[in-house]
């Protein structure tokens, strides 16, 4: 009967050893990623155009996310304008000033794109003048419309 007893008991022991589950493994967390630089995009190129109307836009942007490039319009009925296109992009968002000459007129105006994939849209809303130039009343106001959007294509001329 000791030997049962004692088999007994050296077998739960063993049971119950076996049943200790070991420590979960400690969850360390990685360490946060470094902050991507942006480099700059390089030379960008938009155009539109339709049987009576073209619009071309050709920029760069650096690491500040600083924009400048060539804008021209040839709109149906409407005077050429040709310039400068000098801003920032914020987001999805190219906010600049176009510099522009217009029947020996020198002007700037404010003018807006939004980027979606490898398409530049005209943004447009109430504008004001002010030192010198058109400026948005309100750019959280601007609306986008898609009947004329800039297409990516590839460019001529490096943008300076």
């Amino acid at each position: 009967m000791k030997k049962v007893l004692a088999i007994t008991v050296v077998v739960l022991v063993v049971f119950v050893s076996c049943k200790k589950t070991a420590p979960a493994p400690e969850i360390v967390p990685s360490a946060p990623k470094a902050a991507e630089i942006v480099e700059p995009s390089g030379d960008q190129c938009f155009a539109f155009a339709n049987d009576s109307s073209n619009v071309e836009l050709s920029f760069n942007v650096n690491s500040h996310q600083e924009v400048n490039g060539k804008l021209s319009y040839k709109l149906y009925g409407k005077d050429k304008n040709e310039g400068t296109l000098i801003g920032n992009m914020k987001g999805d968002t190219l906010i600049g000033d176009y510099t522009f000459m217009s029947e020996g007129v020198s002007s700037i105006r404010e003018v807006a794109f939004l980027q979606r994939e490898n398409t530049l849209i005209e943004g447009y809303g109430d504008v004001a003048e002010a030192n010198g130039k058109v400026i948005f009343k309100d750019k959280k106001k601007l609306k986008f419309d898609p009947k004329m959007m800039l297409t990516k294509v590839e460019c001529k001329v490096k943008v300076e």
